[in-house]
């Protein structure tokens, strides 16, 4: 079992993420990443408020190259949730086409394409069937009927989140796609509320954030669902109910994916995150593990990764899921939490 690791370009005197991906390349097998200022499931890397990083593509060009040549398959990310006018239009197809023949040509080409749009899965399976096509983890296919309906289009599927800490649910996934010789993949680290109410807002958001940022927007509004959830010290508790899986657990996966994906494009300390899953051992703040984390919301506290239970595995994944009806994670959560000042 592997990793998939999410690229982002270092400023100033950040070390080089390929430099990261060489301490870890025995336990890499893909580096995923957006191109420049297409939306993706993230924000742009290239320009902010209408200034452009002109040296950026180079940059991220050199790195890509270099990650390319250690054997480790790059994934080309298309994982907007929305491109407007342009989802069902040639412009965007035309877009993509290019953007491949150009990395082909510039730093050996892509392995894999991760996309949430059906349009885009299609114009790829049309120009480039080598590609490995596969379903973005914001699709949210997490049964069978849905990778059924799309398996003419993708080859690989990340699991919808919910469902990480259900293993015998995720043995039924695998057992279908062992059968129709597709690959099944899980998001580890991700911070998001398990079935967040805001999850598409916010998704559309992100896709459409260079012309939102360009506007006046209200001031009295958080969009963010968690973060308006986490206001009330009585929720705290609910980040334990979500779908991260810590380092110590990750084991528990071995022969139900053969990779699994780590959030790291965004983070402020990538080569952390991916030294601790690799170790499978944390010893910090668990929320520093998670994109996003959290941590400014519930400072000066923290959670402490070493004070869980040794029964927490067993039962976040043995569990009913009817978190309205349990306490055992609110009990779980004044155990590991910890006022920084005190320690």
């Amino acid at each position: 079992m592997k990793f998939a690791v999410g690229f982002q370009l270092s400023e100033g005197n950040e070390e080089n993420f390929s430099n990261i991906v060489k301490s870890y390349k025995d336990n890499i097998s893909e580096v995923f990443f957006a191109w420049q200022d297409i939306p993706s499931g993230r924000s742009g890397v290239a320009s902010l408020h209408g200034y452009t990083d002109w040296n950026a593509q180079k940059r991220v060009e050199d790195e890509l190259r270099t990650i390319k040549k250690m054997g480790i398959k790059l994934d080309l990310l298309f994982n907007g949730n929305c491109y407007g006018e342009y989802s069902l239009s040639e412009k965007l197809s035309n877009n993509v086409v290019s953007v491949i023949e150009h990395l082909e040509n510039e730093v050996g080409g892509v392995d894999i394409v991760t996309t949430t749009s059906l349009m885009i899965a299609h114009t790829i399976k049309k120009h480039f069937p080598h590609i490995e096509l596969r379903a973005s983890v914001n699709m949210k296919i997490g049964t069978v009927k849905g990778m059924e309906y799309v398996s003419d289009l993708f080859d690989s599927f990340y699991v919808q989140r919910e469902y990480n800490r259900d293993l015998e649910y995720i043995k039924e996934l695998k057992k279908w796609a062992d059968k129709n010789n597709k690959k099944l993949l899980m998001l580890a680290n991700s911070g998001c509320f398990s079935h967040c109410s805001g999850q598409t807002f916010h998704d559309n958001l992100v896709s459409h954030e260079a012309q939102i940022c360009e506007v006046l927007n209200i001031d009295d509004f958080n969009p963010y669902v968690c973060r308006r959830v986490l206001k009330d010290r009585g929720n705290w508790h609910k980040i334990l109910q979500n779908t991260w899986v810590r380092p110590e657990d990750i084991h528990n996966y071995e022969g139900l994916f053969d990779t699994i994906k780590l959030a790291t494009r965004m983070h402020t300390l990538p080569g952390m995150v991916i030294a601790s899953y690799v170790r499978g051992s944390f010893y910090g703040n668990t929320l520093d593990l998670f994109e996003p984390g959290y941590g400014r919301v519930l400072a000066p506290y923290v959670i402490d990764n070493s004070a869980f239970p040794k029964d927490w595995f067993e039962k976040t994944t043995g569990c009913n899921k009817k978190c309205h009806e349990c306490n055992y994670c609110k009990e779980v959560f004044e155990k590991v939490l910890v006022n920084q000042e005190n320690m």
